[in-house]
């Protein structure tokens, strides 16, 4: 079994819900190898959606590189951040969140689900796809001997509520299951 828990609830209150369950933190957090499934991982090459030849580092750099916001247009410099950190921009510094653009040189703003269908979802899975297969294995082999806590900083696994972000966590017990 696979289930999703806050990064930020304690490993004793998880063994309590979840008794001898093997505890994984895929957060940027997390460490090696699934930190790989974090989106802020940099791996490298990732397609931007609506944009032929253009790639980013991570998953995070195309969800936040595409983002329009009342006084500021997307930021392809995302797409190369391999840092891991400083990949966020803010209400609080660029205004009000307009959509996101459907490609680097797109006119069409997306409102924010059908973002997340057509531009977070698809980067997502192609490092799924790509980059991610040997742990992915891993996790399904865990999870046939036990039950597998992903934790995540959100825990919201459905794709069609907009009150909360997604969890990757629950995109990649999706694919596994």
């Amino acid at each position: 079994m696979l289930v999703v828990q806050n990064h930020r609830t304690s490993p004793a209150t998880i063994q309590q819900r979840y008794p001898g369950a093997r505890i994984i933190d895929v957060t940027s957090q997390g460490v090696e190898p699934w930190i790989r499934f974090s989106p802020f991982y940099p791996h490298g090459g990732i397609p931007v959606p609506f944009s032929p030849g253009w790639s980013s580092a991570s998953v995070e750099g195309i969800w936040q590189g595409l983002k329009v916001f009342e006084r500021a247009d997307i930021d392809t410099g995302k797409f190369t951040n391999t840092s891991m950190r400083q990949l966020k921009r803010t209400v609080r510094t660029y205004g009000r969140v307009l959509g996101h653009r459907a490609g680097v040189n797109g006119k069409e703003l997306l409102p924010y689900l059908e973002a997340r269908q057509q531009i977070y979802l698809p980067s997502y899975q192609w490092v799924i796809e790509h980059c991610l297969q040997e742990q992915l294995a891993e996790l399904r082999r865990l999870s046939q001997n036990g039950t597998v806590v992903l934790l995540d900083y959100e825990t919201n696994t459905d794709l069609n509520d907009p009150s909360k972000p997604l969890s990757h966590a629950g995109l990649i017990i999706h694919h596994l299951t």
